[in-house]
């Protein structure tokens, strides 16, 4: 397994506070208005012992020289790579929403 995804199943363990097994890479590109909003590659994870979700979605981006990773736990909606994304980037959108009142 390679480092970056080592980090980023890490970062997936402690956010959902159990243990995750690397399943597959997933290239993923979400477009809004023709406009490309995220492109890379989500790792997906299988959970043992989380008690609601089965799955979760990992992926690293970089913030200046310093890599940061994103957690998304596969519940509700939240059942591919795509969904794992477009879930992420709502609640970016909405935290933005929020902090501008």
């Amino acid at each position: 397994m390679s480092e970056r995804i080592e980090n980023i199943r890490k970062a997936v363990e402690k956010h959902a506070g159990c243990r995750a097994e690397h399943r597959e890479s997933v290239p993923v590109t979400e477009s809004y208005l023709d406009q490309i909003m995220w492109e890379g590659v989500v790792e997906v994870f299988d959970l043992d012992g989380h008690p609601t979700a089965k799955r979760a979605y990992g992926w690293q981006f970089w913030e200046g020289k310093n890599a940061q990773y994103t957690a998304v736990l596969g519940i509700s909606l939240v059942d591919s790579p795509n969904a794992a994304v477009r879930a992420s980037i709502a609640a970016e959108a909405k935290k933005m929403q929020d902090n501008s009142q």
